[in-house]
């Protein structure tokens, strides 16, 4: 049997310099979550992000702005906001806060 242990989702928080940084906190069948930490970070310009999968997200400390292709438009997010993306759809992040960091949660759900 696993020892169970406590871990907290602000404890660590990586220097966020160059990119932003992705950190699997969990995967199992059908089950991916991660953390992810940025600091004034966004899709480079002309690019959109495009996952298989369905995901969900959660700004846990700060603020970002993303947005979705396709009339889907613009959606500013605040600490203890989230959304549901689902798979296939054309989104990108437009903005984050460059003087404090932004935590997100993210579960990716496949079949």
């Amino acid at each position: 049997m696993k020892k169970i242990k406590i871990h907290n989702l602000f404890s660590g928080l990586p220097a966020v310099k160059k990119g932003e940084i992705f950190q699997v906190l969990m995967k199992g069948r059908g089950l991916k979550i991660e953390r992810i930490v940025s600091c004034g970070q966004t899709t480079p310009e002309g690019r959109w992000l495009c996952s298989k999968t369905a995901e969900w997200v959660a700004v846990l400390k700060g603020r970002a702005r993303l947005s979705f292709k396709k009339t889907q438009g613009k959606f500013d997010l605040k600490t203890g906001d989230y959304m549901f993306i689902p798979a296939k759809t054309y989104h990108r992040v437009d903005w984050t806060h460059s003087k404090q960091k932004t935590v997100w949660l993210a579960v990716h759900i496949t079949k």
